[in-house]
């Protein structure tokens, strides 16, 4: 192989090397502006959100309280600029149970208890292989763990519950895990 060939071949290595650099860099981009969109929107709670870039294409999950949260976030990221699809997968809270978690009569000591259970809970989660664990939102009020979010399987959806079952001290696990549709 002369030099000239060697030369060719370095550099068309070379070129597709920053094609895959610069993709990565203008998805990171994207995804920069959907974020900050969504961090000085009143209607949407961006930590609620999380966002991801893949070829221009956004996927936003993650769960809210509301309809309209859903849509001014699925709003935000289609008018974001360099955006070309956007696939939203965030989900609105919603239960079967009556709606009466203890709020407000809990002392600054139960408060702490719960954020460290719903801690140690989600710490489970991202720990554990077989579970999505960004995609399934934690909260707890007196030692009942409340799950919400997406999974991909009835098996994720167990293994979920198993641990957040076996977390300390916690007494009840209450889920609203659905299955991702394909």
């Amino acid at each position: 192989m002369n030099a000239s060939s060697k030369y060719c071949r370095y550099a068309v290595v070379l070129s597709a090397a920053m094609l895959v650099l610069s993709c990565a860099a203008i998805d990171s981009g994207v995804t920069a502006k959907v974020k900050a969109k969504l961090a000085i929107d009143e209607t949407v709670k961006a930590y609620q959100i999380d966002v991801t870039t893949q070829d221009k294409v956004v996927t936003l999950s993650g769960n809210v309280s509301t309809e309209e949260e859903r849509e001014r976030a699925l709003q935000i990221a289609r008018e974001t600029e360099g955006v070309v699809d956007v696939h939203n997968q965030i989900m609105v809270r919603t239960s079967d149970e009556s709606g009466d978690a203890p709020d407000t009569d809990r002392s600054v000591g139960q408060v702490i208890a719960d954020a460290g259970i719903t801690a140690s809970v989600k710490a489970n989660l991202l720990e554990d292989p077989t579970v999505r664990g960004l995609r399934i939102d934690v909260d707890t009020r007196e030692g009942v763990v409340y799950l919400t979010g997406i999974v991909r399987t009835d098996t994720e959806k167990d293994r979920a519950i198993e641990i957040a079952r076996n977390t300390n001290d916690v007494r009840d696990v209450q889920a609203d895990l659905r299955i991702e549709q394909g």
